[in-house]
């Protein structure tokens, strides 16, 4: 409290002197206030300045008993909770204190009651008073880790304790009127405003040989440590090396390693993880965590024990991720593979004599993390003398074969497949270092006989509970998986033993049967995990049959089914993120190495339609298959029968595949930004194909083995395939294509002469750079073959205009035609009005229908013969009566006008009595005629 609201009391004053000052009959008003003001807030006033001003004087005898009853009396005051706005006051009280220990040792009782007051609520009596006494409050809870260095177990155990309240809040005990408690993340907040984790850190050097303190240190560390602020303060002052240097020192309690190592774990977590890393990887570091690792496993039998042995071995597999680490130096690389690998390969070293594991989860879990960390120390080199020592492959393989009925193992079902799974992942990143081993191990006999296990129909029931098991629950895919994924492995090795071993062990053929069998055996719940197993059969076969033609021939027909039969897959399933685009590339990658190269097996892919599969695929625009579909295309153009089946091939609206490939040409450009005009044509013909990323860099001088940018550019996009296709198609017989196409055809088939000239001004312009001079022969050549590539950009450029005018001419020709044509139509739907309007006039108006009859009649007349042949008999074609001017024959039917109405259109003709073969008109008039019904025949007009 302030001194402006407060008078000082008689614990702080001396009373005594005060009343021998004053005349007896004075009433001394010394500590006497009235009682509104006595509690203000609910705490008595007290001049807290009058305390600090008294233990800061040093020149009176009695001084000593009076501070210590003023201390005593501000704890009394103070005893349910400290104001925020005395705060600053009341530590430097403390500080005071703590000052006068050392000559003073009465005032360790004094600084302890203080400290009590620390672990007490914070109160406010605002609600900005946390705002308004930030700062003094994270200077004073600062001071706390300053105080550690006061030679008093008593003092520094209590200044832990006060840490370990702020983070175990409880409610004030009597409840303060105008008084609330600050919240209960505030202390926590304002040690780490303060630095306190950082003091704390720095104060276990003082306490090396006390343990007690020491615990308590390490436990107020342990709830510093939650917080992500503490933790790096924390691991700027190394409290990682500083804490887990003294993981073995002495503690029957065994706390000093449960907290040190929860205090490693919060550190590796919120801190820093590379930096906490490299604090650890030293040797004493790594010492420590090897004896206590040691201890925990050969001697630690309780559940408890077993946790803390595999949270240190994790701590220890996230140190040996490191490099730099001196794992194998200080002996701890030698011991952790003998613990991996003792139930498997027995081994007669004093460590592991008599040991056993149980199938307890902590047990399981460790084998786990053993074989994990093997997979990590593998990565150092050093290491691979260490994993021959101790047979490492060997143990792994054990668990490489089926599960063996009746036989008593000390893991149950589940655990021990979850064992065998990680077992064989280990295998995958180990055996490719071990290949001697391996061999020596009859590696591949093992993995085809366990692979030809999961192929089979035995009654097992996998439990799929695993990370490596995902997918294989009560089925044989999750084992399958990791076999082809160790094979896999060693196959891409190249190595020639390995691999011989493979052919002529059958391989390709087993896995082409494992093939076809996932095939038959696929269904949407095991979908993705075929998917894997199948692309990684096909990465297998490659690697067996690349540059080998009678393991091509082997792969033969059944091999070309099985690729044509992924082909053929639907195009919308490669987005579909299941593994279908991965399965596309294995298979593209199968048809470079097993296809191609064996001529038996590229007929019968193009007589299969392959070629036509291909294309299709390259039609999709997918950037990532193009590169590698034109590989391909390129190196099957070699046979000539292929020419006929890309030529005949055709996409969606009848595209060909000269115009798909030329489209993809245009769209590479564009992407790499080539300067074209909007017809296509060449820009600057000095510069043809030059990109945007050619024309941002600078022609730098480069060694003589280093490839210019204008030659990885050869690479890099797939102008270069193109050109070679089309170039084996021949330029001049493509069909299909459009006279945008012919213009960037022009372009495409001086590919070649483009980019030689582009590399020869490279080389010009680096002889340039580094100020060389050629001599004049060079020189002249140089500059014949900079003016020859331009001429030619020039020449293409001249024909693409040719090209384009043509075009336009055609254009207008064309556009000539349909105008013809529209006008034609135009003109008969003309003609055809006009006899629409004769035809109703003759309808509708008797005189002019008589006009039409008599021209009509005079149009017949006028085209019979004058003179009559002799012996000619001559029939009439007219029909007398007859009021029409069409054509008419003997027989008609008129649809316009309902017979019944009018009874017939020949009712009123010559021949309305005679017998006809139809219906309705006359015979409806003639009722008396019987009429005879004849089969229907066409009659004559």
């Amino acid at each position: 409290m302030s001194t402006a609201e407060a008078p000082a009391t008689d614990e702080v004053q001396d009373p005594g002197s005060r009343i021998k000052a004053c005349s007896p009959r004075q009433v001394p008003v010394v500590g006497v206030v009235p009682e509104d003001e006595e509690t203000q807030g609910g705490f008595k006033l007290m001049d807290l300045n009058r305390v600090i001003k008294l233990l800061e004087e040093t020149d009176k005898d009695d001084l000593e008993e009076k501070q210590l009853k003023s201390v005593k009396k501000l704890v009394q005051y103070y005893q349910n909770g400290l104001p925020l706005r005395d705060l600053a006051q009341i530590f430097k009280i403390l500080n005071l204190c703590a000052g006068k220990i050392e000559n003073q040792p009465q005032f360790i009782e004094s600084a302890y009651n203080i400290l009590k007051l620390c672990g007490l609520p914070f109160l406010k009596k605002k609600a900005s008073d946390e705002i308004t006494y930030a700062e003094d409050t994270a200077n004073s809870t600062a001071l706390l880790g300053d105080l550690m260095k006061i030679p008093s177990s008593e003092l520094r155990i209590q200044i832990c304790k006060c840490i370990v309240d702020f983070y175990h809040a409880e409610p004030p005990k009597k409840h303060i009127p105008g008084y609330q408690q600050a919240s209960s993340s505030y202390k926590i907040q304002m040690a780490e405003v303060g630095g306190l984790a950082k003091t704390m850190v720095q104060s276990l050097a003082l306490l090396e040989n006390q343990l007690v303190e020491k615990l308590w240190v390490l436990k107020a560390l342990q709830h510093l440590s939650t917080s992500e602020v503490n933790c790096t303060l924390m691991m700027k002052v190394q409290a990682a090396s500083e804490i887990c240097a003294h993981l073995n020192d002495p503690d029957p309690s065994g706390q000093l390693l449960f907290r040190s190592s929860e205090i490693l774990w919060n550190l590796l977590e919120k801190s820093s993880k590379e930096e906490i890393i490299q604090q650890l990887s030293n040797l004493n570091c790594l010492l420590a965590l090897k004896e206590v690792y040691k201890n925990l496993f050969m001697r630690g039998f309780s559940h408890y024990d077993r946790q803390l042995r595999n949270d240190i071995l994790v701590i220890t597999t996230i140190i040996a991720q490191n490099p730099g680490a001196p794992m194998i130096e200080c002996g701890f690389t030698r011991d952790l593979i003998l613990f991996a690998t003792f139930n498997e390969v027995k081994s007669q070293d004093p460590l592991v004599k008599g040991l056993k594991l149980s199938n307890s989860y902590e047990d399981f879990e460790l084998k786990k993390l053993l074989f994990n960390i093997i997979v990590i120390l593998c990565k150092d080199i050093p290491t691979i003398q260490l994993l021959i020592d101790g047979k490492v492959v060997l143990a792994l393989f054990t668990y490489v074969k089926k599960p063996e009925k009746h036989k008593i193992i000390e893991w149950s079902a589940a655990q021990y497949e979850e064992l065998q799974l990680h077992a064989i992942a280990t295998l995958s990143s180990v055996a490719p270092l071990l290949i001697e081993e391996y061999m020596s191990c009859q590696g591949n006999s093992l993995v085809l006989a366990f692979l030809e296990w999961c192929e089979s129909e035995d009654s097992f029931f996998s439990h799929g509970n695993s990370f490596h098991g995902t997918g294989g629950r009560g089925n044989k895919f999750a084992q399958m998986r990791y076999s082809l994924r160790l094979l896999r492995a060693m196959v891409y090795l190249d190595d020639e033993t390995v691999n011989k071993e493979l052919f002529e062990k059958r391989t390709i053929q087993q896995l082409i049967g494992i093939f076809k069998n996932t095939i038959s055996k696929s269904s949407d719940k095991e979908e993705a995990i075929i998917l894997e197993i199948q692309s990684d059969i096909l990465l297998i076969l490659s690697g067996l049959c690349e540059h080998h033609i009678p393991r091509k021939e082997t792969f033969g027909t059944e091999g070309v089914d099985i690729i044509l039969h992924v082909m053929k897959t639907d195009p919308k399933k490669l987005q579909s993120g299941l593994g279908y685009s991965v399965l596309l590339f294995s298979t593209l990658d199968s048809i470079w190495c097993c296809i191609l190269g064996c001529y038996p097996s590229e007929d019968y892919f193009l007589e299969k339609e392959g070629i036509f599969l291909l294309l299709d695929l390259l039609a999709l625009s997918q950037k990532k298959f193009c590169n590698l579909i034109l590989g391909i295309m390129v190196e099957f153009c070699d046979n000539p029968k292929t020419a006929a089946h890309v030529n005949a091939w055709r996409g969606k609206k009848d595209q060909t595949a000269a115009s798909l490939l030329i489209k993809l040409w245009r769209k590479e450009e564009k992407e790499l930004g080539v300067k074209r005009d909007k017809h296509g044509m060449i820009i600057d013909t000095k510069k043809p194909l030059f990109t945007s990323f050619q024309e941002e860099q600078k022609i730098t001088p480069l060694p003589a083995n280093c490839p210019t940018i204008a030659v990885m550019d050869v690479a890099e996009n797939i102008r270069a395939k193109i050109y070679a296709v089309l170039g084996k198609l021949d330029f001049e017989n493509l069909p299909g294509l459009s006279a945008e196409d012919f213009v960037t055809l022009c372009i495409i088939h001086r590919y070649l002469d483009f980019k030689i000239g582009e590399i020869w001004n490279e080389i010009y312009e680096e002889i340039k750079l580094e100020k060389l001079r050629p001599v004049t022969t060079d020189k002249k050549n140089l500059e014949a073959i900079a003016t020859a590539s331009e001429n030619i950009g020039k020449m293409v450029a001249s024909l693409q205009s040719e090209m384009i005018e043509s075009q336009a001419r055609q254009d207008v020709q064309n556009e000539q035609k349909a105008y013809a044509k529209i006008q034609a139509t135009h003109k008969q739907r003309e003609l055809a009005n006009k006899s629409w309007e004769n035809f109703l006039a003759r309808t509708s108006n008797a005189k002019t229908l008589k006009k039409a009859k008599r021209l009509q009649e005079k149009a017949i007349e006028s085209s019979r013969f004058r003179e009559r042949p002799p012996n000619a008999i001559l029939h009439q074609t007219d029909i007398k009566g007859l009021n029409t001017t069409v054509p008419s024959g003997r027989v008609i039917t008129v649809e316009s006008t309902p017979v019944r109405l009018l009874g017939g259109p020949l009712a009123d003709t010559d021949i309305a009595l005679k017998k006809l073969p139809i219906r309705g008109g006359a015979l409806q008039r003639v009722k008396a005629v019987k009429t005879v019904e004849e089969p229907k025949k066409s009659v004559p007009t």
